[in-house]
């Protein structure tokens, strides 16, 4: 490699007169960051090889040549033997002159109609696929783990909240299949982000293709993508793509942070609806007591951490103009930790929830307070032919009188009942139980006990699919 003022000239270096300054030369580089690459970038530049060869750019030798030296330095940097050099900016140039090293002058060859705009583009929709896949099957493990939970709950009896008050009594796999329903959209969303990170962008090249006669259908066969970009301009210079994973890993985590809120009130002592399992707690340095549920405390705070990053890539676009900027450098760190943080909080929740201790009885005695059955008598006076807005009358005044008397409404005598309303008669007990309000919602959706089993397995046949 030639010399500029006694330092290695850049790959890019020919019209320069001067070395980049040190300072400079850090600040640029992305190695450190963007190695993570390495595998998708040679699995893209295989492709590119194989393309190459195919439309005659390539002889058949140098073809093989290239694949042959790209799969060694693979190896090379799984077995931890690779030098990385900020000197050579980033994972594309540390490849590919060291392919250069290894080839000679072959691997000088393999950018022919490729730029390092369209093969980063292309990178990072091979990485992000990938574990677009891997985050698809944490959701399904957490899934599972939920649709096993309401099976198991399906009958436990809990207060259901509106403002954090007791507003009716419901089930606990009621609730727990709420929390899968937002998953369900979730996941949905993934993989419809999916099919836009599915396409292609190598050769556009810088930014207005080539004039050399690739075939980008058959890199994009050999690659896996639905197809490849129609524009070159917009090829490059775009990562709505990423943000748009960003705005789908951002709902997650708010979903797991709501989550996460309940568990650590339903573990508190002021609740004790739940323990959790000691292997996802830490205790206290100076309170020997405390078992602190640390896990939904940390995946309730990465959640504003995603979202953080989420605006960071909304900004990063916002001003750019066509075609590609060096701003884009920015896009990988915040992408790659959102990626990171997802799949850790995920695996975490997947591992945790299966384990979650159900205090049944402390849910139901809470379910006992508070009057969750004044929805099911003013339903009950309007079956008997009052009015509604005249059955939210009575039953306010007996809950009023349940407050001075401290006795729940389910708790009062025939006597005391018929003193608001004399339509009351004996029956009245069957919608003032807790078992009677939950068994009477037994429609499609409802808290029933038998609708949760039937919700149940029909979210265990679904996942069974995936």
């Amino acid at each position: 490699m030639s010399k500029v003022d006694g330092k290695a000239e850049k790959p890019w270096g020919g019209r320069f007169s001067e070395a980049t300054d040190a300072f400079v030369e850090q600040f640029t580089a992305s190695v450190d960051f963007d190695q993570r690459l390495y595998y998708h970038d040679i699995q893209g530049s295989i492709a590119h090889a194989t393309m190459l060869a195919e439309v005659g750019v390539l002889s058949d030798a140098e073809q093989q040549q290239i694949i042959e030296g790209l799969e060694a330095i693979r190896e090379e940097i799984q077995a931890g033997e690779f030098r990385w050099s900020v000197t050579l900016e980033d994972v594309h140039m540390n490849i590919e002159a060291r392919l250069t090293e290894k080839i000679g002058l072959t691997g000088k060859k393999l950018h022919t109609g490729r730029s390092r705009n369209d093969q980063v583009a292309t990178d990072i929709r091979l990485y992000l696929r990938d574990e677009i896949d891997l985050i698809a099957n944490e959701l399904t493990r957490l899934q599972k783990g939920l649709a096993d939970l309401a099976q198991r709950e399906a009958d436990t009896i809990m207060p259901g909240f509106t403002h954090l008050q007791t507003a009716q009594p419901v089930t606990f796999g009621h609730h727990v299949l709420a929390w899968n329903e937002m998953l369900q959209r979730d996941y949905e969303r993934l993989l419809d982000c999916r099919k836009r990170v599915n396409i292609m962008p190598l050769g556009a090249a810088a930014l207005a293709g080539t004039t050399y006669p690739i075939d980008r259908e058959m890199t994009a066969r050999l690659l896996g993508f639905d197809r490849p970009s129609v524009n070159s301009l917009d090829s490059v210079s775009d990562r709505d793509f990423a943000i748009e994973f960003c705005a789908f890993a951002s709902l997650l985590m708010t979903h797991l942070s709501r989550y996460s809120e309940e568990l650590i009130l339903w573990a508190s002592a002021q609740f004790d609806f739940i323990d959790l399992p000691d292997r996802f707690c830490t205790g206290s340095s100076i309170m020997p007591q405390k078992k602190n549920p640390d896990v939904p405390e940390l995946v309730r705070g990465k959640a504003g951490r995603v979202t953080g990053h989420l605006m960071s890539l909304l900004m990063l676009m916002k001003a750019q103009p066509l075609a590609y900027n060096k701003d884009n450098q920015e896009d990988k760190e915040p992408l790659f930790d959102v990626i990171d943080t997802v799949k850790a909080c995920l695996r975490a929740y997947a591992d945790m929830v299966p384990a979650i201790e159900v205090k049944a009885d402390n849910m139901r005695d809470a379910a006992l307070k508070g009057f969750s059955t004044a929805t099911d008598l003013a339903d009950y006076l309007v079956v008997k032919g009052l009015a509604f807005r005249d059955a939210h009358e009575v039953v306010g005044k007996a809950v009023g009188y349940g407050v001075k008397e401290s006795k729940d409404l389910s708790e009062m005598t025939l006597a005391e009942l018929q003193n608001f309303s004399k339509v009351i008669s004996e029956d009245v007990f069957d919608v003032l139980t807790l078992e009677g309000s939950v068994n009477a919602r037994d429609h499609l959706g409802g808290t029933a006990p038998a609708q949760v089993k039937a919700a149940s397995e029909r979210v265990q046949a679904l996942l069974a699919e995936r």
